[in-house]
């Protein structure tokens, strides 16, 4: 019963409604206990021969009046119980995703997308089901338990009362003992399902890598193999589970069978009448229920503890990165001075960035080089604050970028990712995503300097073309250049391009770069590229190698030191000059 101390929070929120509802339950239960009374009442007439047409016709009003109070009692119980569990529903759901959206990359790096899913999907219903079917049968089965054995000793035979509860202790034992199996059955279920889901996310998202390698089969089979899993520790929940029903219906059949005996004794002994030992076994029959309920209780229980715990364990992963109390609540601008003597990614064994420092006049434009790995997108990650825990300081606008909020940083800085994710809506949301009350004025100019207007104005529906699912329905080079129209429309302080040409043709990237040049005369530049052309007009160039800083300067500079960058691109221009068939210098 731990999940209902660790869900008081919410029942205190809504303890009228709960209130009010477990009231209408108590009042369904004392209800309840009317008809079998008088049902050994008519009995009891019709052996004596009592029983007339008037007094007949008042015990069907009674019994039909009752039957109308608790059909509306049973309404607005439910609507109160079960309207509270929905909006738990919603509450967890709502802390959950905006507690997703404040965890840092490292988090997601560590989680699966599928697994986050499955918690805000089956562990809320858990949880759900416990606040509402949990509630109602805790109290259901205590106040109609109660109150029938209440009516059975204090108006019929308490000796016989205490003869039916002889099996009792029977099903208390085995009822916990099925929980505490069903807790931990049912939180492998829950990680097997999450399995599934993570699968299944990732096989539809990479259906053209899995076509195009013709995977197709073993791809089935891995699903296949995870669904069978699922099903399988599905399959052991159930199998206890299963056992709630007939331990229960042993211990009513016992129930009965003492009750019969000893009723038929009594009535041979003139203890009671026949019409109490029927009223007697129909108070039995509406022990059933609290019984079964108690069955139920812990299986909803157990599962909504379980899922609970799953639940606590995402919302107790640390933000990391928190705003200070005096954080500034302006957004930076200014010069950007980076000195970073080391960082660790969080897991890593060796440094990602050593010894790399440099200082960017605002308006300046920075090209930083280097092969895969060698740290380009490490200095970009830590200028969007995504990590901290670095030995070094980085200042903008004459402020450390802790010192800002987060939320402004981010304002200052338009990022275009290598991995372009585009939203499954139209164009011109895509582009406009960052100012949704955007003139359509403003959208288009933010096109054409990323020159993708004329593209666009080819789609089916120009502007209001939907791209499908992550862009599915763009080219590499289309989705680029969208990326770099929507990061435009923050109109931000400073850009970064994370490698972000490296799908568009060597004119069109020319083109590009000219346009920035002249959009963003005034603003920060910073280009990460694999293409010396991309980034040979810098102010300042960073050739990069290992995590560090092995040279540094103006196109010019390079070229004069005839280091790596010479070599680097020397040997692009002659893959250039290969790629055009070949030529004469």
């Amino acid at each position: 019963m731990k999940v209902f101390l660790k869900l008081g929070w919410f029942f205190k929120l809504q303890w009228r409604e709960y209130t009010i509802g477990i009231v209408m339950l108590i009042f369904v239960a004392l209800l309840q206990l009317v008809p079998p009374k008088i049902i050994g009442y008519t009995i009891d007439e019709i052996g004596t021969g009592t029983l007339t047409k008037s007094s007949l016709l008042k015990w069907i009003s009674i019994i039909a009046l009752v039957a109308l109070c608790m059909y509306v009692l049973r309404y607005y119980w439910r609507k109160m119980i079960f309207g509270s569990s929905n909006l738990l529903a919603k509450i967890m759901r709502e802390k959950l995703f905006r507690h997703f959206t404040k965890l840092g990359t490292s988090f997601y790096q560590q989680r699966r997308i599928g697994d986050l899913m499955a918690h805000a999907t089956n562990d809320v219903s858990a949880v759900q089901q416990t606040a509402g079917g949990g509630v109602l049968t805790l109290f259901d089965s205590i106040t109609t338990g109660g109150f029938v054995l209440i009516a059975m000793a204090f108006t019929i035979d308490w000796r016989l009362t205490l003869i039916a509860l002889i099996p009792m202790p029977l099903m208390a034992f085995s009822t916990s003992y099925y929980g505490k199996l069903i807790h931990q059955r049912f939180r492998d279920a829950q990680a097997a399902f999450s399995d599934l889901n993570d699968k299944t996310q990732e096989s539809i998202s990479g259906v053209k890598v899995i076509k195009s390698f013709g995977y197709q089969q073993e791809d089935i089979e891995d699903f296949t193999k995870l669904s069978k899993d699922v099903v399988d520790k599905n399959i052991r929940v159930a199998r206890i589970d299963s056992l709630f029903d007939p331990t229960i219906s042993l211990v009513i059949a016992i129930s009965y069978f003492l009750t019969l005996a000893f009723g038929a004794k009594f009535i041979v002994e003139d203890a009671m009448s026949i019409g109490d030992l029927v009223a007697f076994t129909a108070y039995l029959g509406l022990l059933v229920w609290p019984m079964l309920a108690i069955g139920m209780l812990f299986n909803i229980v157990e599962r909504g503890h379980a899922s609970y715990e799953r639940i606590e364990q995402i919302l107790n992963e640390p933000i990391g990165m928190e705003d200070r109390a005096d954080a500034l609540t302006h957004v930076p601008s200014g010069d950007l001075s980076f000195h970073i003597n080391s960082f660790t990614f969080p897991g890593d064994a060796t440094p990602s960035l050593r010894q790399v420092h440099f200082e960017l006049k605002e308006g300046q434009t920075l090209g930083i080089v280097g092969k895969t790995g060698a740290g380009k997108s490490a200095i970009l990650k830590l200028l969007l604050r995504q990590f901290d825990g670095f030995d070094g300081s980085i200042i903008l606008g004459g402020h450390t970028i802790e010192a800002y909020e987060k939320n402004k940083l981010r304002q200052a800085i338009g990022y275009v990712p290598q991995d372009h994710f585009l939203f499954s809506t139209t164009v011109y949301q895509n582009i406009a995503f960052a100012q949704v009350d955007a003139a359509t004025e403003e959208v288009e100019q933010a096109a054409k300097v990323a020159h993708i207007h004329e593209d666009i104005l080819r789609f089916s529906n120009g502007y209001e073309t939907v791209v499908g699912e992550r862009g599915v329905a763009l080219s590499g080079g289309q989705k680029q250049r969208i990326s770099i129209a929507r990061a435009l429309m923050m109109q931000p302080n400073v850009l970064i391009l994370d490698d972000s040409l490296s799908a568009v043709d060597a004119k069109t990237e020319e083109a590009i770069l000219e346009s920035l040049k002249m959009a963003r005369d005034k603003a920060t530049t910073i280009i990460t590229s694999h293409r010396l052309s991309a980034i040979q007009h810098a102010h300042i160039i960073l050739f990069m190698e290992n995590g560090t800083v092995v040279e540094k300067g103006t196109h010019e500079e390079l070229m004069e030191l005839q280091g790596r960058y010479y070599e680097m691109y020397q040997l692009q221009q002659l893959e250039q000059l290969v790629e055009q068939g070949g030529g004469t210098q």
